[in-house]
């Protein structure tokens, strides 16, 4: 039974086409295994590879094999004992004799396992495959783009700041090549001899019909040579310029989270895991990710990842001080002609009596405005999660943020109360079924 692989070497991988086609066939059993897989390691190793075990069914290479019900085969059978040349031997019955079992897989499915190795970039592509950026309001998130000019060859008009001296020279030099226009050493030679000639007192009657015939000549030359200018404006050239639009590439991520007191551990680890999360998301849609943090209690800096996440603060919670400094930064550093805005807050819910007010006001006039996505994930124990399972029930931030999303496309808040909620909610938050809504 022959059997037909293509190993022919690629330039940078070894049989990357049947690689290819091998993921493309088992494509929905990794993708299953994948997305399990997700769920049980650290958030911290999502961008790494995966070595996932797959059921082998399905995965079996194509092959040629010969019908077992008709044909003729002439075959070799060593250490024969029992036949003898002209022995005419019954073909084997048709079914499982001498075909091997399967042996039971770990998980109990009675199937023979295949182990496979998924590098980084497979494994990042398989998760975030059904995830894609929401389409917003204000300008598509995939990519702002920006209008800048590049080089498109030559053209016959243009200002004069855009000439092309050499290659106007050039067409210049290649036109009175083709028209033969008289040099002017060649005018020269011909001026010194008629001067020689005229010097002359006593000139023969040969030198009489000579000179005539020079001057002839040479009116001749000149009246070509004037009529072929040195330059003409046919041979002008300019640079040509045309706008091509350039996707910006680079996009700056805010991250806000309430750090007093009644941010716990667990709460800022959870905040944690859904901002590496969308660090990752927007990695693979830029090729430049600034992340700024701004903590806050009842006031609002800008830290380090590590104070960030790890250093201890007391006091109140007054939550329009991150987006005031958070305002601040934009101004100072991300121009929004530059650069793609995105905001994620994380916070209890707590916030100072009366401050709400002040937080719809500063997102209705001046982030959401800029922002190509803000997504605020309010922490809750497992508790308070079954007692507001109705979106309308929350506290007063809770409330007034829900009309700030009501009036913005780009503004999405869920809640999460265990890490297992926040696979879901990021991808309820970044579903492409959101572009249809």
């Amino acid at each position: 039974m022959p059997f037909f692989i293509d190993r022919r070497q690629n330039p940078k991988d070894k049989s990357l086409g049947n690689r290819q086609r091998f993921m493309r066939r088992a494509r929905a059993q990794i993708k299953e295994v994948v997305n399990r897989s997700v769920t049980e390691r650290a958030i911290s190793d999502i961008g790494t590879g995966e070595t996932i075990t797959i059921p082998s069914k399905g995965i079996g290479e194509p092959r040629f094999r010969h019908s077992p019900t008709g044909g003729y085969r002439e075959r070799v059978f060593p250490g024969n004992k029992e036949f003898s040349s002209g022995d005419k031997v019954k073909k084997p019955p048709s079914g499982g004799q001498g075909e091997g079992g399967k042996q039971g897989a770990e998980d109990g499915e009675g199937e023979d396992q295949f182990e496979f190795a998924l590098s980084r970039e497979e494994f990042l592509e398989l998760f975030f495959e059904d995830l894609e950026l929401p389409d917003l309001v204000k300008t598509d998130l995939k990519e702002i783009c920006s209008v800048k000019p590049h080089r498109a060859g030559y053209t016959n008009s243009g200002t004069p700041t855009n000439i092309n001296v050499l290659r106007s020279m050039r067409n210049a030099f290649g036109r009175r090549l083709a028209l033969k226009r008289p040099s002017s050493d060649e005018l020269n030679r011909i001026a010194q001899e008629i001067i020689d000639l005229e010097r002359k007192s006593n000139r023969c009657a040969e030198e009489h019909s000579r000179l005539a015939a020079l001057h002839e000549e040479y009116e001749a030359l000149q009246h070509k040579r004037r009529s072929v200018p040195y330059i003409d404006p046919f041979d002008i050239r300019y640079n040509n310029f045309v706008q091509h639009p350039e996707p910006n590439t680079k996009a700056v991520m805010f991250c806000l989270m309430d750090v007093s007191g009644s941010m716990g551990e667990r709460e800022k680890d959870l905040a944690k895991r859904f901002f590496i999360l969308l660090h990752l998301f927007l990695k693979r849609r830029y090729e430049r990710i600034d992340v700024v943090f701004i903590r806050h209690t009842h006031l609002a800096q800008e830290v380090d990842e590590q104070t960030f996440f790890y250093s201890r603060e007391t006091g109140g919670t007054v939550v329009s001080t991150a987006l005031i400094e958070m305002q601040k930064v934009l101004k100072a550093r991300y121009p929004v002609d530059e650069w793609n805005i995105y905001a994620a807050q994380a916070s209890d819910g707590e916030n100072f009596s009366g401050d709400t007010e002040k937080c719809i006001g500063l997102l209705d006039s001046e982030l959401m405005p800029l922002c190509q996505y803000y997504a605020y994930v309010e922490i809750l124990d497992e508790r308070e999660m079954q007692i507001f399972q109705n979106s309308t029930n929350g506290t007063a931030l809770w409330q007034g943020y829900r009309n700030v999303s009501d009036r913005w496309a780009n503004f999405e808040m869920k809640r999460i109360a265990q890490p297992g909620d926040i696979y879901p909610v990021f991808r309820e938050l970044f579903s492409a079924d959101q572009q249809a809504s």
